[in-house]
């Protein structure tokens, strides 16, 4: 069923490789090392950057008035870009003639997506039979901060029985923000220090999905060893796709991370309502101005950091390769019982400062 929905893609061997790390951490540099060494072998290899796929708005910020407390909050429509840059992938690996349609031309840079695939038409190539294509490489360039983004990528891999790898590319925080200082276009160094709490490195140990995975450090410059030993795993990764006869336990890992994205929505929505209540109560009382704002910005900050680690727990220390199913109505109370108490001590300690 595989070779038949690929298309064009068949029995040639193919990969899905994952470059994550902080931004500034290397990665585009070392997807042009991979690159010339492919070129040299004859593959057909292309980078995937999600920075230039994706539309500028679907980063933007906008600010938001919660009780009277204006504060900027993200664009969440991030997510569904992510996934249509997949879907371009995946309609590549399916229809490779088709260059004219994008799965959604809304959330995609047209031209962006056409350089990318352009290195993949070698002259003839479509014209072979499938087994005597050259092997096929993406590499798909993002900071990939956490584990549930890089599994969406290894599901399509398993999906076509491709191979699958992952690069993860270690460097310290201050080389980080002194090379992005010398970008013509450098990303704000807070949105660099935020990322770094986020970031979850590739973990084998709890996720068995990331077994082919490797680090390398990048502090100082790329080796010649360091492409070396990444070629290595991308060979690898060709000699070895994925098989989708695992499917039933690949969907069960699946299901526990839609479990866990569901607890920190659900949970985020719960504490939403509690500060809204808080909030209303102290209205009620005619709570002074500085008083009211002082308790929203509290509120919120607390509710910020209680969901980052809310998040970290459940997709970092808990393993999706566990019998248990995860009840998300009680993890989610309990959760929400936690915050209560939070909340109530932050009460308590503004009306005290108040008087």
């Amino acid at each position: 069923m595989a070779a038949e929905e690929t298309g064009g893609v068949g029995r040639a061997p193919a990969c899905l490789c994952v470059l994550c790390g902080l931004p500034a951490a290397g990665k585009s540099t070392l997807a042009r090392e991979v690159l010339s060494t492919a070129a040299q072998r004859g593959w057909r290899a292309s980078v995937v950057p999600y920075d230039d796929l994706i539309l500028e708005h679907a980063f933007q910020t906008r600010v938001v008035e919660v009780d009277g407390v204006k504060r900027e909050e993200t664009h969440t429509e991030w997510k569904l870009h992510r996934q249509a840059v997949l879907r371009c992938v995946e309609q590549f690996l399916k229809k490779p003639q088709v260059l004219a349609e994008l799965p959604d031309s809304r959330r995609i840079n047209r031209a962006a997506w056409e350089r990318c695939i352009q290195a993949l038409l070698q002259p003839g190539a479509l014209d072979r039979s499938q087994a005597d294509q050259p092997p096929l490489l993406f590499l798909l360039d993002d900071n990939f901060y956490y584990p549930s983004m890089r599994y969406e990528v290894y599901q399509l891999a398993r999906k076509y029985s491709l191979g699958f790898c992952q690069v993860y590319l270690q460097c310290d925080l201050e080389s980080c923000i002194s090379r992005n200082q010398t970008r013509s276009g450098p990303i704000p160094t807070e949105v660099i220090s935020e990322m770094v709490k986020r970031l979850e490195s590739p973990n084998p140990q709890k996720n068995s999905w990331e077994t082919n995975s490797i680090s390398l450090n990048t502090t100082d410059d790329l080796s010649k060893c360091d492409v070396q030993r990444v070629m290595e795993l991308i060979c690898s990764s060709l000699s070895n796709p994925l098989s989708p006869a695992e499917v039933d336990t690949e969907q069960k890992e699946a299901d526990r991370l839609k479990c866990a994205t569901s607890v920190v929505h659900q949970t985020d929505q719960a504490c939403r309502r509690h500060i809204s209540e808080a909030m209303k109560t102290a209205r009620e009382n005619q709570a002074p101005p500085e008083h009211m704002r002082a308790l929203a910005a509290q509120l919120n900050e607390s509710k910020a950091t209680f969901l980052h680690d809310l998040r970290r727990r459940l997709f970092q220390e808990v393993s999706f390769a566990q019998d248990e199913d995860i009840d998300v109505e009680r993890v989610v109370k309990r959760a929400v019982d936690v915050f209560d108490r939070e909340k109530e001590e932050i009460l308590l300690r503004i009306t005290n400062e108040n008087g």
